[in-house]
């Protein structure tokens, strides 16, 4: 089969004239899809599927769940973990630092961010709940 001139030439030319940076650079950095992400891609499935064999609408509505519930099991075990570094607020935490040294202090503050949740122990911040060796 030979290649129509008229359409692989400029193929080929868009193709060598678009930059590798602009190709390279990713949508969702963080590679986290939420449940609108699903929900589109299953739009885009459900608009890209041949007609005369139609899916099975249960398998949708399945999927949904399914991911619906993982989506509030994950809920829950962040409130959790949230709700256990407040109750650290005041105690004397033992952690390793970033250096590796086992570093004692009291604990001042809690944040939560999409990373997960982290205290400031004695002015120091970000400090990994599981780092954390020891509570007094």
């Amino acid at each position: 089969m030979t290649a129509n001139p008229l359409t692989s030439a400029p193929a080929a030319a868009a193709a060598a004239s678009t930059p590798k940076a602009a190709a390279a650079t990713p949508e969702n950095p963080s590679g986290v899809l939420g449940q609108n992400d699903f929900l589109k891609l299953m739009i885009a499935q459900l608009q890209a599927q041949n007609p005369l064999e139609p899916g099975n609408a249960n398998e949708y509505v399945n999927e949904l769940a399914q991911f619906t519930q993982v989506e509030q099991t994950t809920n829950l075990a962040n409130a959790s973990e949230l709700s256990g570094a407040v109750q650290l607020i005041g105690h004397t935490v033992t952690y390793n630092d970033p250096a590796g040294s086992l570093t004692t202090g009291k604990v001042q503050s809690v944040q939560s961010s999409a990373s997960g949740t982290t205290v400031t122990v004695e002015g120091v911040g970000g400090v990994k709940l599981t780092s954390i060796t020891e509570v007094d």
